[in-house]
């Protein structure tokens, strides 16, 4: 996979690079950039973990208060009873369902909005390769691009450390 990502890249493309990436700026944008996603990647995962946590204590009370209700239940009613409750488990089953489908396609959303706020800072920074796409060989490559400026902002802050 790195052979055909490096024979994508053009000379051009990769001495454009190699421009945009001579003053920093670039590594601190990139810095910048990862740092806001993992805040929103932390946020959008603690607020899906809310859900699943209001979604257990939902369940919690729904079975105790089918349980007291079966126990203060005439033996006559109990079949009536929970048909009821099996109705009503299967209700919140479905709403809990379609509160995490909404909520995970939220989170994909807000995903894909950053991964376009990325993509536009990028290319507004004058770094080549990048511009907002939802092409998934465009997205590959740019990834690898960013992996390739991560690896070079590492090495240059090693060799920085080794020329103190």
């Amino acid at each position: 996979p790195l052979l055909s990502f490096q024979q994508r890249l053009s000379y051009t493309t990769l001495s454009d690079l190699a421009l945009a990436l001579l003053d920093g700026t670039v590594f601190e944008i990139v810095q910048g950039l990862l740092e806001i996603q993992h805040l929103t990647e932390k946020s959008l995962y603690n607020q899906r973990l809310r859900l699943q946590n209001e979604h257990r204590v939902l369940r919690q009370a729904l079975r105790q208060k089918h349980q007291e209700a079966q126990q203060a239940c005439r033996p006559h009613n109990l079949p009536v009873l929970q048909a009821t409750q099996q109705r009503e488990l299967e209700a919140v089953e479905h709403r809990i369902r379609e509160e995490q489908r909404a909520m995970d396609q939220k989170i994909v959303l807000e995903l894909d909005r950053k991964v376009a706020d990325q993509q536009s800072t990028l290319e507004k920074a004058g770094v080549a390769g990048f511009y907002v796409t939802t092409n998934p060989q465009e997205l590959t490559l740019q990834m690898n691009l960013l992996e390739l400026i991560r690896k070079l902002q590492q090495r240059g802050c090693q060799a920085g450390k080794t020329a103190l």
